[in-house]
């Protein structure tokens, strides 16, 4: 009986180089507190939020992704064709099929490679990292393209006071690739269905085309419900997250948490218990909520204004719709 071939032993992935896209348009709270009806302060205290950044109505899902990716492989010291997948983090492609990522192929270059998109919103970023270490561990694939994109922009409804005024676009990229030591812990991720609803769509593009007078699908979300979720449930999945990797919080030099509300990521921080030698990301405030491209684009900004933090370990966490969640600890690139 012939037997099967396995992958050498002690493979091991782990993040090689990042790259990010920050969108052009700075857009204080200023211009949009006319149409919810409050202030500067309000969403300040609130959020954390001063500005967040949008695309113009010219650039597009993949621009952002093209140009977060050529960053991520160019660091990572590789060329298009050294890629062996490309997977794509996002909600708001706006085709359902076919997929953003065999499109995002043909303009790097890379050649006929397995590409294809994932849906889990605010934890999509972390859900790739977490298919693409075990695609490298497995033997299956060297070299992996992850993105976390949005343009959450496209699907706002200005007068909302839910969630319209926290979103921001952009694109973050690494590749995850193969090493001779651990670089990716165990991913501990899941999903709470029963909570579905809390944040969703205004209705289905179904919805529109049986009745054209139907509304533009938008957000929606129950802050106060996703945000004991996000605060109590997410400490506990970080906690198990960091039992995982087989560390504890004080051997942290980063923490990066999905940029959701400045108010959920100081109480996760103290949640967690983490000293003052651990950095926290605190992209929010200049950058908004980016979903899928928050934990990357935090991870580009904190290596870009601390270059002391390669090679140190960094536990990131991503939650949102669905309600999904995923965590792993990583070393950083």
């Amino acid at each position: 009986m012939p037997t099967l071939q396995t992958p050498a032993p002690n493979r091991f992935s782990r993040i090689a180089g990042i790259g990010g896209y920050r969108a052009e348009h700075a857009v204080p709270n200023a211009d949009l507190v006319g149409p919810i009806d409050s202030s500067d302060e309000w969403i300040r205290q609130r959020t954390g939020i001063v500005t967040r950044h949008r695309a113009g109505e010219d650039v597009a899902v993949l621009d952002m992704c093209e140009e977060a990716a050529v960053e991520a492989i160019a660091n990572a010291g590789l060329k298009p064709e050294d890629i062996g997948a490309v997977l794509i983090a996002t909600v708001t492609f706006g085709t359902p099929t076919p997929s953003a990522a065999s499109a995002l192929t043909t303009r790097l270059g890379t050649g006929p490679v397995p590409a294809w998109d994932i849906s889990a919103a605010c934890a999509g970023y972390c859900y790739a990292v977490a298919q693409a270490d075990g695609l490298v561990r497995s033997g299956t694939l060297d070299n992996i393209l992850v993105i976390g994109v949005e343009k959450l922009s496209d699907f706002i409804d200005p007068t909302d006071r839910t969630i319209s005024f926290l979103l921001g676009d952009g694109a973050g990229a690494v590749v995850v690739t193969s090493s001779d030591t651990p670089g990716i812990a165990r991913s501990v991720w899941g999903s709470k269905g029963e909570n579905w609803e809390t944040i969703r769509m205004t209705n289905s593009f179904l919805d529109l085309r049986d009745d054209r007078e139907t509304p533009f699908p938008t957000l929606r979300q129950d802050g106060p419900s996703v945000f004991r979720w996000a605060v109590w449930d997410m400490a506990e999945v970080a906690k198990e997250a960091l039992e995982a990797a087989g560390i504890e919080s004080k051997d942290l030099a980063a923490f990066v948490p999905h940029q959701a509300n400045m108010r959920i990521i100081d109480e996760l921080a103290k949640q967690l218990k983490l000293p003052d030698s651990v950095v926290v990301a605190r992209d929010i405030a200049d950058n908004g909520n980016t979903s899928a491209a928050s934990i990357p684009l935090a991870t580009e900004r904190l290596l870009r204004e601390n270059p002391e933090l390669h090679g140190g370990l960094a536990l990131q966490i991503g939650f949102g719709a669905g309600l999904v969640y995923a965590a792993q600890v990583i070393v950083l690139p």
